[in-house]
């Protein structure tokens, strides 16, 4: 079922998307200019397009080795959960169902209605509009890849804020700058401190213990508190999906909210490996984005860790002019074929 404001919503490339993030960010809180940055890598448009056009949906997957769980839907209340704006996503969602009522023909730029929406939530809530702003873009993505019928639908739930993010947002930002104390002599160390990363992948969350100058993937496979491959049959080791660990599989790409800093910089070969897998890693010796095989920590860090991975920089960006990139060292025979057909474009 379409209506006017959905309709308005489905002229919009990804592109758009991405350019109305931008413009926006000067009026988001620090706390989630980065988030809301990883949450339109996490849903690209283009790759939701590219399926949703295919003859043979499992047939399209298999073609870009899409592995986990894909799309928004079942995920409309928690896509987000990673944002501190997420508690406000009751309102917001509200706020949205209400547009697609009063909607018309009306021709405002997509900036123009993030922002009204914006202004309607915050004065409910009483809330800086810069605390919502980022929710109300999500929203309107969301309502135009999941439809109007799954939006409304949806019970409009959320995950109630705790640990540091029950805390105040500038208090969110200052835990995560924070590294873990080295004891009293601890600036003498000059090898295996010890530092925490944090993470969330929508299921739940925690920290693991990275030594210094660790890949992020290789510290992972070291916490064995609980059976991760239970809840996700990508983690074979540790909370952060693994395959490959040599940047040929894309698996264990992450998000990162806080400590972007104290990772290593992106080599050519991680740099070129993700535009390969489709994620649309930004520019930066320190992006937001990054494949936790080849990012070692050389402090704290936060990341979100995404349910699926794959690889469509071919298929879907056409962006990739050549194959560079095969899986060398992975116990799945059948993976590497069919990332090796999904590089080629075949």
């Amino acid at each position: 079922m379409s209506n006017p404001l959905t309709a308005y919503l489905s002229q919009f490339s990804e592109a758009d998307w991405l350019t109305a993030v931008d413009e926006l960010l000067p009026c988001v809180h620090d706390v989630d200019k980065d988030a809301l940055q990883i949450w339109f890598r996490f849903y690209p448009l283009d790759l939701k397009r590219y399926l949703d056009s295919a003859e043979d949906l499992d047939a399209a997957k298999l073609g870009l080795a899409l592995q986990g769980e894909f799309g928004l839907e079942g995920k409309i209340d928690s896509s987000h959960h990673f944002l501190y704006g997420h508690r406000y996503w009751k309102t917001v969602k509200a706020a949205i169902e209400a547009e697609t009522v009063v909607f018309k023909d009306q021709t405002p730029t997509l900036i123009e209605e993030i922002k009204a929406i914006g202004m309607v939530v915050a004065e409910k809530l009483h809330v800086e509009r810069q605390m919502i702003n980022a929710m109300v873009i999500i929203g309107l993505a969301t309502l135009n890849q999941v439809g109007i019928e799954a939006f409304n639908a949806a019970a409009g739930e959320i995950t109630e804020p705790k640990g540091i993010m029950a805390k105040s947002p500038n208090a969110v930002i200052a835990e995560r700058a924070k590294d873990d104390s080295q004891g009293v002599f601890g600036f003498l160390k000059t090898v295996n401190k010890k530092f925490s990363v944090a993470f969330s992948n929508g299921k739940t969350s925690g920290k693991f213990d990275i030594v210094n100058e660790q890949e992020i993937s290789s510290a992972s496979s070291n916490d064995r508190s609980r059976n991760w491959q239970a809840s996700d049959e990508r983690c074979w080791e540790g909370v952060v999906p693994v395959e490959c660990v040599s940047a040929s599989c894309g698996t264990c790409w992450v998000g990162v909210l806080g400590g972007a800093e104290k990772l290593t910089e992106v080599s050519r070969r991680e740099r070129r490996a993700m535009q390969v897998f489709g994620y649309n890693q930004p520019e930066g010796d320190r992006p937001f984005l990054r494949l936790a095989c080849q990012a070692k920590a050389t402090g704290n860090a936060t990341i979100v860790i995404p349910s699926w991975n794959g690889v469509f920089g071919k298929k879907v960006r056409g962006n990739v002019e050549d194959v560079e990139l095969e899986p060398n060292t992975t116990s799945a025979k059948k993976l590497r074929e069919v990332v090796k057909s999904a590089v080629s474009g075949e």
